[in-house]
């Protein structure tokens, strides 16, 4: 159960990525990450808001806690994504972010001790390579004639902020229900966010909200934020941070299953290949190693 949280978490975030950078001409990045977290907790309020406000002395208990998850998972990862794909390309954001799974196993080995074992260390290798087939087309020489740029950079501090919000999640106090965390994040990231918002109004950084805009925002508030959130901080939880984190390798097996669907592109060899690692790779890190 855990892995097909996982698995529906990436296939929502797959869509994120393609619409942020589709849409990167018509929606500033963070009008588009706080309409996205306004929308989510609008949406995510009528089911959780009673049980928000009871809790409420039990939020206050935590609130150092939910802050820093809030600034990593809502405020920071989101504008950094969507900043970036103003000056980056999806292949180079793709092959940057494919390296999370690496900074969750230096987070956790940092915070909480953990070790990665050798089938773990495998298994993001293999996945890795998995990401770079698909992402190149099978020719590696690709990567030499890559240019990385400042959205690169962003990229790589959007994963590092993803994956330290990952491990932390293992901190997250048993007395919070998922519902009632997801809004608090929800809130308080939104409180962090607005001046960010207010200075790019300032700037002239402003949108028209026509249909595309807005099936965008419903899109990534509905499926990347609240279903997407709901999932994986459940996963997490169950299998941890470590067996999580390749899942993120499944974004380009889904971009390109959803390419050859609904945009009738063809499926090649160096497609097959690169699914067959990625889950191959995803298989290995879940294997038992050694004696218990």
């Amino acid at each position: 159960m855990p892995y097909i949280l996982l698995m529906l978490s990436t296939l929502f975030w797959s869509g994120n990525f393609v619409l942020s950078k589709a849409m990167s001409a018509s929606i500033p990045p963070i009008a588009l990450v706080f309409w996205r977290w306004l929308l989510a907790g609008l949406i995510l309020a009528p089911f959780v808001m009673k049980k928000f406000l009871l809790n409420w002395h039990i939020i206050k208990k935590h609130i150092k806690y939910l802050l820093i998850v809030s600034f990593l998972g809502v405020t920071t990862f989101n504008a950094l994504v969507y900043t970036a794909m103003h000056y980056t390309t999806a292949i180079n954001a793709v092959l940057v972010n494919s390296f999370t799974p690496v900074i969750i196993f230096v987070f956790s080995a940092a915070i909480y001790k953990e070790k990665i074992n050798i089938l773990q260390f495998i298994g993001i290798v293999i996945s890795i390579a998995g990401v770079f087939t698909i992402m190149t087309k099978g020719d590696f020489g690709v990567l030499l004639s890559l240019r990385f740029n400042f959205g690169d950079i962003l990229i790589i501090l959007a994963a590092t902020s993803w994956a330290l919000y990952s491990v932390l999640l293992k901190s997250l106090p048993k007395e919070i229900d998922r519902l009632t965390f997801l809004m608090a994040i929800i809130v308080f990231g939104l409180i962090m966010l607005l001046p960010v918002y207010i200075v790019e109004l300032k700037m002239g950084y402003t949108f028209s909200p026509g249909i595309n805009e807005i099936l965008t925002i419903c899109y990534v508030a509905i499926f990347a934020s609240v279903l997407a959130f709901i999932c994986w901080n459940r996963a997490v939880r169950e299998v941890g941070a470590n067996k999580a984190g390749p899942m993120v390798h499944l974004m380009p097996v889904f971009g390109t299953i959803l390419s050859f669907f609904f945009l009738k592109e063809k499926i090649y060899l160096f497609h097959l290949i690169g699914i067959f690692l990625v889950f191959g790779g995803i298989f290995t890190t879940g294997l038992k190693f050694g004696r218990k």
